[in-house]
């Protein structure tokens, strides 16, 4: 059995709207993920949608870390 990695699910909905975060998938490949995050978040009429590996996101600032940029 392959182990699971966790996903971010982004969208939107029009042009005009930024992409936003809709939520997260549990899956143990990309091309699960992908087919997870279609089904799990189809309520809506969405115009893009992708997913990110949560262990692949470089935080820019994090509430237990000080930011990159000096003080």
């Amino acid at each position: 059995m392959s182990s699971q990695r966790i996903y971010e699910v982004f969208a939107r909905k029009s042009h005009e709207e930024p992409i936003m975060h809709v939520g997260s998938v549990n899956a143990p490949n990309d091309e699960l993920a992908k087919v997870y995050a279609w089904t799990a978040y189809d309520e809506e009429k969405w115009l893009e949608m992708c997913v990110v590996r949560r262990s692949e996101i470089i935080p820019v600032l994090n509430p237990d870390d000080k930011p990159i940029w000096g003080n």
